[in-house]
């Protein structure tokens, strides 16, 4: 009986020895070898995994960097701090950074725009831009404020203030996820340094506009004629800034009939 324990034994512990020589080989075999970079790269950056550099997360953007395919910079969320170690670690300059975050295009509030109905659907606006007749609101380029955004945002730095997203400048990192998000395409990463940006998206005629909403662009160029740097331009009736030539003189908002620059 106790032969055979003894034998039970043995030929357990042969196995067992037998089965780490082997992992032992098979590992060294079939090792992945992983870039020192890489790995240093990776402690560095914050984790959130947001996916606003446009890798599928930390891990994969830290290969990007360390094999050359991405910038020092590109990690939103890490900003110059972050960028400033990564570039150490891999022997270059960060370079000029210009801070970016997300503006909504839209300034009518509730007070300011009409509605064509009370729409009692649910609060997302992806489903609701897909239903008959649309938003409730009568400018169909507007903010319909159902919050969207606001639940794909990481970083509590998006919310809805009386019908209209409103981003936290100090909060936003840029990640691009609300601008993914917002299906009337409303939301820019525009430089944190813009102190004059235009709120409206309607590329409806100036009659048409007022008739809807009280601070949307009605296309006059009044803004056009006053600035000096030709960093204002119309588009498809809505003026549109060149964030590169505006000085943020100020001028194009002075002169805004509707206050629709701000």
């Amino acid at each position: 009986m106790i032969i055979n324990i003894l034998y039970a034994a043995a030929v357990v512990g042969i196995l067992g020895i037998l089965i780490g020589v082997f992992l032992g080989i098979a590992s060294e075999k079939f090792k992945v070898e992983v870039d020192e970079k890489e790995l240093l790269i990776r402690e560095v950056l914050p984790g959130n995994n947001c996916g606003g550099c446009g890798y599928a997360g930390c891990d994969a953007l830290a290969k990007a960097i360390a094999d050359g395919q991405a910038p020092v910079g590109a990690c939103p969320v890490g900003g110059v701090p972050v960028a400033e170690q990564i570039g150490e670690i891999m022997g270059v300059s960060a370079g000029a950074m210009d801070k970016k975050i997300a503006f909504v295009k839209c300034k009518g509030t509730c007070d300011k725009t009409k509605t064509k109905y009370k729409y009692y659907g649910a609060q997302d606006c992806r489903m609701a831009s897909a239903a008959p007749g649309g938003t409730e609101k009568s400018c169909a380029y507007g903010c319909m404020g159902y919050g969207t955004c606001v639940r794909a945002c990481e970083f509590d730095a998006i919310h809805v203030v009386d019908g209209v997203a409103v981003v936290d400048k100090e909060k936003c990192v840029a990640c691009g996820k609300c601008v993914t998000a917002c299906p009337s395409n409303l939301i820019d990463l525009v430089p944190y340094r813009s102190r004059h940006l235009v709120q409206c998206n309607s590329h409806d005629k100036g009659r048409e506009v007022k008739a809807k909403c009280e601070v949307g662009c009605i296309a006059c160029t009044l803004c056009i004629k006053q600035c000096e740097f030709d960093a204002i331009h119309m588009d498809n009736n809505v003026a549109v800034i060149d964030y590169e030539k505006c000085t943020n003189c100020g001028k194009c908002a002075e002169k805004c009939p509707v206050k629709v620059i701000v």
